[in-house]
């Protein structure tokens, strides 16, 4: 491929998104540029603090744990209280959180810190990823995630440098630098960003007709998101295994902690150089197809590790993953948005960002264990068993609820191209071949007149964003 294809391939590839889309992008690479808490917290406490690696263990784990509250809460509070308040808020706790690093030294005290932090973290995905589905018309929602995802690792990459690089000024400099740019990332948001909250539907008087109440077990009663969500938490353990099982697996061959460092690095190289060029290659694709394709991906990147013996070998394994990564991470928040209806997409992405928290925090803990007992083989036979089962269920389950076909009630407006919705799960009519009857039914709702307030359309026109994975971007 010619350098003027790869030109016109990125040209395309970031062109015609809403202007409002790139501010939230800037601020998510604004945030990861300063993100060195989770980079250098084990180091600090260890080597600056002299807690033994148990505790540094412990407290990392807690980061997960509160992942695992922080994402449902996001939800919720992105669709009651506001996409644009949710955001700023949890990024200024995350901030005070960071600042907080740099003081306290009491063994509770950073405990507690760590556990606020992971709960402000994840609880700002949920919004920031209906944001994307409110602002960005239908068929670019998928290359808006994969876009802000690619921004995201390009800050994770930059901050990985850069923290190294000022290392000598203290970790504590460096949470202060943490805290300084995620505060930054808030004032680009409130500054920058409209709320875009959908307004209330209204019927063909004119008058607003009451949304069906939704609860997280109402998400999780909506049987086609429920087997996206464990079919991602399938696809998320083989993801994160490799950042626990690798190292200890190098370990055992005689290969040393630098020779781990350069593989690993190869993730976030390829993620940095290549995102783009996967977005084109990927773009308008089925989604069924291209879930299924990095669940399989997954799986003989993870597999292939036993087999690995030297460390071009398993940065080979690394590559082969890391593709399933750039396909899966934007492909699995759209078809998350897809199946939202309009005035729940806080809530289904915080039920979708549980599984990443989940994982995050009980894949490690089981990497670790049949590394120390079975073996690393044993280990990755696991994760690629686990990822041929989720692509399976990935093909047989959802190839009718992610079909190309907008399911009855969910509609694209042809003035603005956002998806509009009939109810949720309870009032929203499946398409005659959805296979899930849904209740209720009833006139179709007809969006409310906007001036641009909610949306940020006509003069400011619109925005998005994008979370992402696990390891690569917690």
């Amino acid at each position: 491929m010619s350098i003027d294809s790869l030109r016109r391939s990125a040209r395309a590839t970031v062109s015609g998104l809403p202007p409002g889309f790139w501010w939230l992008w800037l601020s998510t690479l604004v945030n990861r540029t300063g993100a060195f808490v989770l980079t250098f917290l084990s180091l600090y406490l260890t080597v600056e603090l002299g807690h033994s690696a148990w505790f540094a263990g412990l407290v990392v784990a807690l980061h997960g744990l509160g992942g695992v509250a922080g994402s449902p809460l996001g939800g919720a509070l992105t669709d009651r209280w506001g996409r644009r308040p949710t955001m700023v808020t949890m990024h200024l706790l995350a901030a005070a959180s960071a600042a907080a690093l740099a003081v306290v030294t009491s063994a509770w005290g950073i405990a507690v810190v760590v556990l606020v932090m992971g709960i402000a973290m994840q609880a700002v995905r949920p919004s920031i990823n209906a944001t994307i589905a409110d602002m960005v018309p239908a068929h670019d929602v998928r290359r808006a995630y994969a876009l802000n995802y690619w921004a995201l690792n390009l800050g994770f990459a930059i901050a990985s440098i850069g923290g190294g690089a000022a290392a000598f000024l203290g970790y504590r400099t460096l949470f202060v630098v943490d805290a300084v740019a995620t505060v930054l990332c808030a004032v680009i948001v409130f500054l920058r960003l409209p709320e875009t909250r959908p307004e209330a539907a209204v019927d063909h008087r004119g008058e607003k007709i009451a949304e069906p109440k939704v609860s997280m077990l109402t998400v999780l009663r909506d049987a086609p998101f429920r087997t996206l969500v464990l079919l991602n938490l399938l696809v998320c353990l083989v993801f994160t295994a490799p950042w626990i099982g690798l190292p200890l697996t190098m370990a055992e061959q005689g290969l040393s902690p630098s020779s781990y460092g350069v593989v690993i690095a190869v993730n976030g190289i390829v993620i940095v150089g290549f995102q783009l060029l996967v977005n084109r290659l990927t773009d308008k694709r089925s989604p069924v197809v291209l879930l299924t394709l990095s669940s399989l991906l997954f799986a003989v990147g993870t597999g292939a590790t036993a087999l690995a013996g030297s460390s071009v070998a398993f940065a080979a394994t690394v590559i082969v993953w890391t593709i399933g990564e750039m396909i899966h991470v934007p492909t699995n928040a759209a078809a998350t948005a897809r199946l939202a209806p309009e005035h729940a997409r806080g809530r289904y992405q915080g039920v979708m960002g549980m599984s990443w928290a989940v994982a995050g925090f009980v894949a490690p803990i089981g990497a670790g264990a049949i590394v120390d007992g079975p073996g690393p083989d044993v280990l990755w036979a696991v994760t690629f068993g686990i990822g041929v089962l989720a692509a399976v269920g990935y093909t047989l389950r959802l190839r009718t609820a992610l079909g190309e076909e907008e399911p009855e009630g969910r509609q694209t407006a042809p003035e603005t191209g956002k998806t509009v919705d009939g109810g949720g799960p309870e009032v929203r009519k499946a398409a005659p071949d959805a296979g899930t009857a849904q209740e209720g039914g009833g006139l179709p709702a007809v969006p409310a007149p906007r001036d641009g307030s909610a949306t940020g359309e006509g003069p400011g026109k619109e925005e998005a964003s994008r979370s992402s994975s696990p390891l690569t971007t917690t």
